[in-house]
């Protein structure tokens, strides 16, 4: 993919697909380092399940016979030099504990880094297209942390507003995107 926000984006569908209440989607600067984790408490996979993700010719979708998504993101990581993981704990082995973690680094100074992309818009359409689940966003760098909770905007707003309403929405890019803005992420 041409961009990193499109692999998260890609990574937070399957979550809610997996049936996930919860998504994390935690951005993280050190250094010379970028790093994303992507938690969900959704159905989670078995261990079989996991060590095939990296295959392109396994997926877990039925139209179609591949899933490009975890092997172009560990080929986009491995190419600056980073890594990916996944971390997964099925329904049916932890009915108590189960989920999803996916967690990517690359180094920045990389010719092969590929650029975050438009983080604002993919969180944005996230949360419009899934009223009713919940999100927590942040990005952490050593200027600060942008942070954006869809339980906190519910307990604001209530009941009477729609999270995906038009209004909420351009209020939620803006207000993220003056936090990035703060924190000296180029928008």
């Amino acid at each position: 993919m041409k961009e990193l926000s499109l692999n998260i984006l890609d990574i937070a569908q399957n979550s809610v697909k997996a049936g996930a209440s919860l998504i994390g989607i935690a951005i993280k600067e050190e250094g010379n380092t970028l790093s994303f984790e992507i938690t969900d408490d959704g159905c989670g996979m078995k261990k079989e399940q996991v060590e095939r993700l990296v295959d392109p010719f396994f997926t877990t979708r039925t139209t179609r016979s591949v899933g490009l998504g975890i092997p172009f993101l560990k080929l986009a990581a491995e190419q600056t030099g980073g890594s990916i993981e996944v971390e997964s704990r099925s329904k049916d082995e932890f009915p108590e504990d189960h989920g999803t973690k996916v967690r990517a680094v690359f180094y920045k100074d990389s010719i092969d880094f590929t650029p975050m992309g438009d983080i604002v818009s993919t969180v944005i359409s996230l949360i419009q297209g899934a009223d009713g689940l919940d999100y927590e966003f942040s990005w952490i760098n050593e200027s600060g942390e942008a942070s954006l909770s869809t339980r906190e905007m519910r307990e604001m707003l209530g009941d009477d507003l729609p999270l995906s309403s038009p209004e909420i929405l351009a209020w939620a890019s803006d207000y993220l995107s003056e936090q990035l803005t703060e924190i000296k992420i180029n928008l």
